[in-house]
């Protein structure tokens, strides 16, 4: 139970600051006892209950707190309970079936029954010890059964000429009401209120500290049946059901779910559902409230998957699936081009939250994810302390560092970085990676960051695989493939001291054909950007075959560069002059080997490359963008020449 245990910790440090303005689009640390909804219409009543007004609302601003019991907090089915004070119109509006709505089929025999439940509730919610006077004006208000014939009235509702709801609406243009409303049904529209009070600014009841802390004290007097709570330790009021809408407000999985009395939840081995799991009212609604806001707040979602790293005390924390460049704010800055300046920027930035969080604050790491459409497994879980976080996130992003290929507003820049999980997931199977599969993938890179276990040896072989398969990628995303495929190759041999720098002195037979098929695609490419010719050059269009065959290859690709040496003429001297030099730093029976290239040589590649094109344009930040394709071809060499 620690999950839960660190998630009602988390609870108890932020709650006192949290703010319930939905309008602001915030994540919302809930209060007990209550849940989120979006509603369609606000309906304005005065101090003596009559209606005052009534606005459809705007998708921008239908976020809406509602109280809650746990029955409806997690109500499904064909009968669905009522919420106490803001819900749908079969359950505000005692009028709704003389207006034509139809109820839920649960209630069909008696289409009075979810007005009556609902009634019922408000009603003892009001007339309780702990009362609100603002519930007690909506409670006036909708015994008075007008609430669907004023909405009609004041035009937020749309009647036919037998003056029941219409039920879709198909000319144009369309209402309001149809536009907002789930399903494009007016009927099936949720209602919140606002009550004004002469002397009280406070008339919106779904941002009403005050009416949140009444329905909570009123709920929990209702309460009779105590348990051993697992998480305090202490007998508490026992939770008879755990809510549910934890990553989206459409989510209807739970983590904990143990009422099933018919089933096999916990029968065979518990008497009761409180033997299988004892958990508190206050602490599961505290931990589920906690979790809710920390995903919304700060947390990766692709999906059904949900991946958080929090600090208990509330203080922020670097994401572990972020990549460098958003981690180090780069939106706005230079990035790195050297990797020392990296180590600089991703120190001083590391320095910060060391301050913050301190040797020994508690940080946890939480993955969850659909074990079925109903309920929630928990995937990853780690406690660490500040300082080990902090030194783990150093490590991944020091030792998985290359020049990364990225497209910020449409314009490509490269910088010295590493990767986001997503973008190495991406890069291993393909743009259209399936969601099963890229799940699994990143539930596989998150201890490599945590926990600092070896990057998976198939996820690296995919991504060299994919990056040496240069014909069957569009230009841009094989380039951002080649940097992460370099990227996670270093960071796998990490021990062999792989530098983002031209390596002239390595002389492994790997790392040597890279180099010379970079020399050989830069020698075609200058001769073509001559003679303004744009297609692929020999060494591109047998990328794939060279690492397979880099021998019997590499005579087919140096005999085909015979006629561009011939139209560059001199010029390609420097270049011929390195083949050379490359070429004599093989042992010969490494240079007629035909064994299948590591990839090592992408980094050969990907390091004579960039020796050789030292064009650079930067725009107006300052940021290093792609080289010019006519500069990136033409000759213009370094040192080397």
């Amino acid at each position: 139970m620690s999950w839960i245990q660190k998630l009602y910790e988390t609870y108890e440090q932020c709650h006192s600051t949290a703010s319930f303005d939905t309008a602001s689009g915030d994540a919302i640390l809930l209060p007990i006892g209550h849940t989120t909804q979006e509603a369609q219409i606000e309906i304005t009543i005065d101090h003596n209950g009559d209606f005052s007004r009534a606005a459809v609302l705007p998708k921008t601003d239908s976020q809406t707190i509602i109280p809650c019991t746990e029955e409806s907090g997690g109500r499904s089915g064909k009968k669905p309970k009522p919420h106490p004070l803001s819900d749908k119109l079969q359950y505000v509006a005692k009028d709704f079936s003389e207006f034509g709505g139809t109820v839920t089929s649960g209630y069909a025999e008696n289409p009075m029954e979810p007005y009556e439940e609902y009634e019922k509730l408000l009603s003892a919610w009001c007339e309780s010890g702990n009362s609100d006077p603002k519930a007690v004006r909506v409670l006036d208000y909708i015994r008075k059964g007008t609430v669907i014939k004023d909405l009609v009235n004041y035009g937020v509702l749309v009647a036919g000429p037998d003056g029941e709801l219409i039920e879709q609406w198909e000319k144009k243009p369309i209402p309001e009401i149809f536009k907002v409303s789930p399903n494009k049904r007016q009927a099936e529209a949720f209602v919140r209120w606002s009550v004004e009070i002469p002397g009280d600014p406070q008339t919106k009841l779904h941002t009403d500290r005050k009416l949140f802390e009444s329905w909570a004290k009123y709920y929990e007097s209702t309460k009779t049946h105590k348990t051993l709570c697992y998480v305090t330790g202490d007998l508490s009021f026992a939770a008879e059901q755990h809510p549910k809408k934890l990553r989206h407000d459409a989510d209807q999985a739970k983590i904990i779910s143990s009422n099933d009395t018919s089933g096999f939840t916990f029968r065979g081995r518990f008497q009761t559902s409180d033997q299988a799991c004892g958990v508190s009212y206050e602490v599961t609604q505290k931990a589920h409230n906690a979790l809710r806001w920390l995903i919304r707040k700060q947390g990766y979602m692709h999906n059904d998957q949900a991946i958080v790293a929090w600090s208990t005390a509330g203080i922020k924390v670097p994401d572990p699936l972020m990549d460098s460049f958003d981690f180090l704010d780069n939106d706005s800055l230079v990035p790195a081009t050297t990797s020392e300046e990296f180590a600089h920027k991703l120190n001083q930035k590391l320095r910060g939250y060391h301050t913050n969080l301190g040797d020994s604050a508690d940080i946890v790491v939480m993955g969850i994810d659909s074990a079925t459409p109903g309920r929630i497994s928990i995937t990853f879980y780690r406690e660490l302390t500040g300082s080990d976080f902090l030194n783990r996130i150093k490590n991944w992003y020091e030792t998985c560092s290359w020049w990364i290929s990225r497209d910020k507003q449409k314009i490509a820049i490269k910088y010295i970085g590493t990767p986001a999980l997503s973008d190495i997931a991406e890069s291993a199977y393909g743009k259209n990676i399936s969601d099963k599969l890229q799940k699994s993938t990143l539930e596989r890179l998150l201890p490599c960051i945590i926990d600092g276990e070896k990057l998976p040896a198939d996820i690296v072989e995919s991504c060299v695989r994919r990056a040496s398969n240069r014909i069957g990628i569009e230009k841009r995303m094989w380039e951002k493939t080649l940097s992460i495929a370099c990227a996670i190759y270093r960071k796998y041999y990490w021990s062999k001291g792989f530098n983002m720098s031209l390596e002239e002195n390595r002389k492994s037979r790997d790392y040597l054909y890279g180099r010379l098929l970079a020399l050989a695609d830069n020698i075609e490419s200058w001769a073509l950007n001559e003679s303004d010719e744009n297609r692929q050059t020999t060494a591109a269009r047998l990328m794939n075959r060279f690492a397979e065959h880099p021998f019997t290859t590499w005579r087919t690709i140096y005999l085909a560069l015979a006629p561009y040496k011939a139209r560059l003429g001199k010029k390609v001297s420097s270049r011929e002059k390195l083949i050379t030099e490359v070429g004599s730093k093989f042992l010969a029976e490494d240079f007629k080997s035909d064994k299948k290239l590591s990839g090592e040589f992408l980094l050969g590649y990907y390091c004579q490359r960039e020796a050789l094109w030292i064009s650079q344009k930067t725009n107006s930040q300052g940021q290093i963008l792609d080289v010019d394709e006519k500069n990136e071809v033409n000759g213009n060499v370094g040192t080397q020449d």
